[in-house]
């Protein structure tokens, strides 16, 4: 009877082993999506900062019209975009 006790507590010791072990690697899993989730955040919201910065010096230069200078605010919020999307897949 004693061999059973030991062998219950050998099979419940390695369950929770294992369990442990699939929990470390699921949060492991978890902060890399984060950390891939925030660096694209910061890329998007470094093209947006590009794009409205562009955008003024656009503006302030004067060799282009107002369409003009939106449409390449448009291509570099893409290009950020376009960033965001190789960084997280």
């Amino acid at each position: 009877m004693v061999e059973s006790r030991n062998g219950l507590w050998r099979r419940k010791g390695a369950m929770l082993v294992a369990a442990g072990l699939l929990a470390l690697s699921g949060t492991a899993l978890a902060t890399n999506q984060s950390q891939q989730r925030q660096q694209g955040r910061n890329a998007n919201q470094a093209a947006k900062q590009e794009a409205r910065a562009g955008k003024v010096d656009c503006r302030a230069a004067n060799e282009k019209s107002n369409s003009q200078c939106r449409q390449e605010k448009r291509d570099t919020k893409q290009e950020g975009r376009e960033q965001k999307r190789d960084i997280k897949y």
